[in-house]
């Protein structure tokens, strides 16, 4: 990956070519912006010495990993400056006051929980950025229009419990009943780990935020800065890019019944393979992903009896369906059901599906998008316009979007690898999103002062 024309340029270069204000800058400041991107790197690191997997990382929603990386966040926050405390899903809240006590916030965050086998930067290196953003405006000296949040959600992956978004979803105020009696591998309900966990399940309510609260519960809008997760800004050779949606998924559950017979005395005239039939469903659902310009993945396929002299009478796989618009998304999933169904008939198999995951895709909120733009050109020092990216990966936005604006920032990761090992990024990238980070906030504010 290179790293042409990405190096953040310092304070005193900025203001000497007139991209930010000299009040925008600390002329205080210890930390160059390489600097502050070393100790991120250093923290990702530091983050992925906790773990439940041997050899890996793994954290997952309310485990003994989720409190170790809690506490933390509190050091970092607190020695940020930021009054932190934790919500009633066990999210972890920094927060610094704008020109006076108790208004609305602008909250930036991203999550600390993985998936198995992660890499390190998937969520902590937004969380590490937005609590750097904030160091670096307390330490100005210049007073926001609105107060400043740094938000470490724990559940975004959906590991443990099979539901994605838990703590952005209590923030949004759309938790619902059905969640608590969510079971994870080893039968502990969701209600069960909230309450071995110290957290009270009668108040997970009490997480949840409004736009439309002009008191100190109040939110202007949400930012988030993340890794890509894909090859597009590596392809063009930048390091950040502006996300102008988030991709809504469908995922499902598809069995394919046919009949478990003795593979050695029954003719292939006779059979009912269910796997033959499931793979060729497993084709179908390629080309009409390619051919509609979706993402279409079959992740997970399981077959019964499973007898190496057995002719297999079920088959089960998944299905993760994704589009930029719901309407394509959608349109592409009535032609995969169709393929199916001729499949299914003319192998003479029986087809079950269910639909298990329904999320809408979301939109970025212009303003917000212009912010994080000028935040990018102002620390680039280009004049272009930043890559316009739709998110192909959910994120916590997708659920607080439910509540209030939102916008993204990503940062270019190396060959697109992510919820893996070799999940990398460059410090100059992180550097220079440091700087667009904390130059969208500013941009952000000038707006919401006019």
């Amino acid at each position: 990956m290179s790293a042409h024309d990405v190096t953040a340029l310092t304070d005193t270069e900025r203001i000497g070519t007139g991209q930010i204000d000299a009040g925008q800058a600390d002329p205080a400041r210890n930390d160059t912006s390489m600097a502050v991107a070393q100790r991120i790197m250093a923290r990702c690191d530091e983050l992925g010495t906790h773990s439940a997997m041997e050899g890996g990382i793994e954290r997952v929603y309310l485990s003994p990993e989720h409190a170790e990386v809690d506490a933390l966040a509190v050091g970092w926050m607190s020695e940020a400056g930021l009054t932190t405390w934790q919500d009633a899903s066990g999210s972890r809240i920094g927060r610094l006051e704008g020109v006076r006590p108790g208004l609305p916030a602008l909250i930036l965050g991203s999550h600390l929980d993985t998936v198995p086998d992660a890499g390190r930067y998937d969520g902590p290196l937004g969380v590490l950025l937005a609590i750097e953003v904030a160091r670096r405006i307390g330490a100005s000296g210049r007073k926001l229009p609105f107060a400043l949040e740094t938000y470490a959600f724990h559940e975004e992956e959906g590991v443990r419990f099979g539901a994605t978004l838990l703590c952005s979803r209590a923030l949004a105020g759309t938790w619902t009943d059905d969640l608590w009696e969510l079971r994870d591998a080893d039968e502990i309900s969701v209600r069960q780990a909230f309450e071995t966990f110290g957290l009270d399940p009668q108040k997970v309510g009490d997480a949840a935020r409004s736009s439309q609260d002009s008191g100190p519960r109040g939110v202007v809008g949400y930012l988030e800065a993340h890794i890509e997760q894909g090859v597009l800004l590596e392809d063009a050779d930048r390091p950040l890019g502006v996300v102008t949606s988030i991709a809504g998924a469908r995922r499902f559950e598809i069995t394919i019944t046919g009949e478990a017979r003795h593979a050695g005395g029954t003719p292939y005239s006779r059979r009912k393979d269910a796997l033959v039939g499931a793979s060729e469903a497993v084709v179908a659902i390629e080309r009409i992903g390619k051919e509609r310009e979706v993402i279409a993945t079959v992740g997970q396929i399981r077959v019964e009896p499973g007898g190496v002299n057995v002719v297999p009478g079920k088959a089960v796989f998944s299905l993760d369906l994704r589009a930029e618009f719901d309407q394509k998304r959608d349109d592409a999933w009535v032609l995969i059901q169709a393929a199916l169904e001729e499949i299914c008939t003319r192998r003479r198999l029986v087809l079950g599906i269910k639909q298990n995951h329904q999320a809408r895709s979301v939109s970025c909120a212009p303003r917000l998008m212009d912010a994080v733009r000028t935040g990018i050109q102002q620390a680039t020092g280009l004049a272009e316009e930043p890559m316009r990216i739709w998110s192909r990966a959910g994120h916590d936005a997708m659920a607080v979007a439910e509540m209030c604006d939102i916008a993204m920032m990503f940062v270019r990761c190396h060959d697109g690898i992510s919820h893996a090992p070799d999940e990398s990024v460059l410090v100059e990238d992180v550097a220079v999103a440091l700087d667009a980070y904390e130059a969208a906030v500013w941009a952000l504010a000038e707006d919401y002062r006019s």
